[in-house]
């Protein structure tokens, strides 16, 4: 560098260490103040609000820009229903698979009496959770955050004004359609520049949430719970080695190396704030710079969101039977099957919530008709596993991304560069 140019500025702490010191921190303050640590943890919770607040219209936003500003073909929806079915088939066998042969649940003792809790009284009904995917108006999804609605109401809306733009052109309309993409277009950026600015909160979210749990439950409430949090991300890790690595070496054709050095971005994000949903922005940047279409990421990553969770899935699968075992209670085959289906239902219906991962679990331990005592001892460390599901979640939307548009390719050849 000549000494005329001026010195490149660099970031005193990147994103990572931020992160890294603010669970260091979490973990000596939350100790020191006991149960005072609490307030802290309404610090975390209100940046996560403000995350998912912004989150729920960009991705609104983000599907409609997607999808009428490139070609999506109808094919891309069905290969994706494929794509997902068999990742979170193979997360769910992983699941059950460490479960049956580490028995997690033989390290933990169980709780002579269930503790009162919001879980306790709820129950799956298939029938009403799939009716509740389908949005009674326009204003509620948005409202409550229901994002798979949002989705849904996207993917109506950007198709509806493609047909209205062909109109257009063939002479039938105005020039309506064209004003309401920029308009699209416009609020996509400002959406993104707000969650931009709200996500450099994330390190007082992990500060926050650290702490409170910290504070209130200690460091090692039960040495089972280690390893349980072990055998947990036991089997994140190795669907991720084995499952995605597979897809991106052996089907996408991209160098692991390259893949990790643009996912690793994401995988931060996603492990500070909890949410793949907040970390969509990182992931669609990360996709396009892998020169992922954005005909595929709106499909992959933005659809993709809330059918697409492997790592609540996998963890689910892995809990249900840790409880069955601590209780004595024996699994059949079948009805593991049972539990696996319950547990891709459950994933679905509550995706786009906080503590996505744990409310699903209580679900399904109702449905499986298992008891409910040890959810407040495994809410002691969930937010240990909770990130790495996440983590799983983001690396699943961008893998099944990569995947669609590497098919999209294979079937209409190469894209013009």
């Amino acid at each position: 560098m000549s000494p005329a140019e001026p010195p490149v500025a660099k970031k005193a702490f990147p994103t990572t260490q931020l992160v890294i010191v603010a669970m260091v921190l979490g973990v000596i303050v939350g100790p020191l103040l006991g149960d005072a640590a609490s307030g802290l943890g309404t610090l975390g919770a209100i940046t996560i609000q403000l995350i998912k607040a912004v989150a729920t219209p960009l991705l609104f936003l983000a599907i409609v820009r997607a999808i009428v500003t490139t070609e999506v073909h109808v094919g891309a929806i069905g290969r994706m229903a494929v794509i997902a079915t068999v990742n979170v088939s193979i997360a769910i066998a992983l699941g059950l698979a460490i479960s049956n042969t580490f028995q997690p649940g033989a390290h933990l003792t169980v709780v002579a009496a269930a503790s009162d809790n919001d879980y306790a009284n709820r129950t799956l009904d298939i029938t009403k959770t799939l009716q509740s995917f389908v949005p009674s108006d326009i204003v509620s999804p948005f409202a409550n955050n229901a994002v798979l609605s949002v989705a849904i109401l996207a993917l109506m809306f950007s198709f509806a004004l493609r047909v209205v733009r062909t109109q257009e052109r063939e002479g039938a309309l105005g020039e309506g359609a064209l004003r309401i993409e920029e308009m699209i277009q416009s609020l996509y950026r400002v959406v993104e520049v707000i969650l931009g600015w709200v996500l450099k909160l994330i390190p007082l979210a992990v500060f926050g949430v650290v702490a409170k749990t910290t504070g209130q439950h200690g460091l090692s409430p039960l040495k089972g719970l280690a390893v349980y949090v072990g055998v947990g991300i036991l089997g994140l890790t190795l669907h991720v080695l084995l499952t995605y690595q597979a897809w991106i070496a052996f089907y996408a054709r991209i160098p692991l190396r390259t893949f990790w050095r643009i996912a690793r971005e994401p995988m931060v994000v996603a492990f500070g704030a909890n949410s793949s949903l907040a970390t969509l922005p990182v992931t669609l940047r990360a996709l396009d710079k892998l020169g992922v279409s954005r005909a595929a990421s709106a499909v992959g990553a933005c659809v993709g969101t809330n059918l697409n969770n492997d790592g609540i899935v996998l963890y689910e699968g892995m809990a249900v039977l840790l409880v069955a075992q601590a209780h004595g209670v024996d699994l059949s085959l079948a009805q593991q099957l049972m539990v696996a289906l319950v547990c891709m239902i459950a994933a679905m219906g509550v995706a786009g919530v906080p503590e996505a991962g744990f409310i699903s679990l209580a679900i399904v331990l109702n449905a499986a008709d298992l008891p409910l005592d040890l959810l407040p001892m495994l809410l002691t460390v969930d937010w240990v596993i909770a990130r790495g599901r996440s983590v799983v979640n983001v690396l699943s939307d961008m893998v099944l991304s990569i995947a669609i548009d590497r098919s999209q390719q294979s079937s209409a050849g190469p894209r013009p560069t």
